[in-house]
């Protein structure tokens, strides 16, 4: 960590609350806190799954005996307050994200904004120290269409521009929004630390993970003829939860957002690096790049196609240097963690060797 003061102020190192204890960034954040000696409380919507998210912790630490679970969902009031009662911290990773688009934006902007505040809520009454709350480059990038010059945590999307973003785009920016004007109104002492991932990818714990791997994923199952004109910022779950981590603790970052991202891939860029440095299996992602009229034509008979053709064209690359220069933040490079996502997704049986 950058900074163990909030550590030093506490009975060892303390406990922190982790919301959302059955995802994939969530995982990650569980596993290095307790890791680095923590007490972890984490929240699930139902306690049914208590044994399958012990069972994928275990996977990342031998520390499990350290975890409590407790029930409680973004959409109601019940459990915050008994989950973050005695925590030093909390990290607000959970958010709700769609298997598809829906037509209607407030099925997520509803349980992003609303969750975010009943856990900034629950924190405060606590008497919880800090929230570091996870939210987007989505909630920094979009709305202006495609740049060259890198954007900053200075830089905020327009939710008003529905053409160059979706519902769930448009739940992040103004989740995080929301977050921010609460803390000037009602925050009280509490503080705010926001972190702005780009599509994160890294090693699959099994068939809970983020939507980001299917990139890499339908490069190499064969479901891809070629290479649309796509592209993200990309970074690795296992530095997005150290960013997480190092956010929490570190007297500077009180009231301040961390974009954590790093180069701007374009999916040709990917499949490239799956090619090179992967041998055998990475000799089945496309090389043939897709026109973007022929994707625009494709997307009138495939929806999934069709819900992120505003992203066609757009590069939209991100500067990290608060992170680096502020936490000593150091990711590891895009293509090893592109050629770690593909090797777990062949280890759990996920593609073809």
């Amino acid at each position: 960590m950058a900074d163990t003061t909030m550590a030093d102020t506490t009975t060892g190192k303390g406990s922190v609350l982790v919301t959302g204890g059955s995802g994939y960034v969530a995982s990650f954040c569980i596993g290095q806190l307790l890791d680095q000696g923590w007490t972890v409380r984490t929240t699930v919507r139902s306690l049914a799954r208590e044994a399958e998210v012990r069972a994928t912790i275990a996977r990342l630490t031998a520390h499990g005996d350290r975890l409590t679970m407790f029930a409680a969902d973004l959409n109601a009031d019940a459990g915050w307050r008994e989950a973050a009662e005695g925590c030093a911290g909390v990290l607000h990773v959970a958010s709700p994200l769609p298997l598809a688009n829906p037509k209607d934006d407030d099925v997520l902007v509803k349980p992003a904004r609303d969750g975010a505040l009943r856990v900034l809520r629950a924190a405060r009454d606590a008497g919880v120290r800090r929230v570091v709350m996870t939210s987007s480059t989505a909630a920094v990038c979009y709305g202006y269409g495609s740049r060259h010059e890198p954007y900053t945590e200075a830089d905020w999307s327009d939710p008003t521009d529905r053409t160059d973003s979706s519902a769930y785009e448009r739940s992040k920016m103004i989740a995080e929004r929301a977050a921010w004007e609460w803390l000037q109104t009602e925050g009280g002492a509490l503080e705010l630390v926001t972190i702005c991932p780009g599509a994160v990818l890294g090693p699959v714990l099994g068939q809970d993970f983020s939507a980001s791997i299917d990139i890499v994923k339908k490069l190499l199952d064969g479901s891809l003829p070629g290479l649309p004109r796509f592209g993200w910022p990309l970074v690795d779950v296992r530095d997005i939860a150290d960013l997480h981590l190092r956010a929490l603790t570190a007297p500077v970052a009180a009231g301040k957002r961390y974009i954590g991202a790093g180069p701007f891939f374009w999916m040709s860029d990917i499949a490239q690096v799956l090619r090179r440095d992967l041998p055998g299996t990475g000799a089945r992602a496309p090389k043939l790049r897709l026109p973007s009229w022929l994707v625009r034509h494709s997307a009138r008979f495939d929806p999934v196609v069709r819900e992120r053709l505003f992203e066609l064209d757009k590069e939209r690359p991100i500067s990290a240097e608060r992170a680096r220069t502020e936490l000593g933040w150091a990711p590891r490079s895009a293509a090893q963690s592109i050629v770690d996502t593909a090797r777990s997704l062949i280890a759990e049986g996920l593609i073809k060797a």
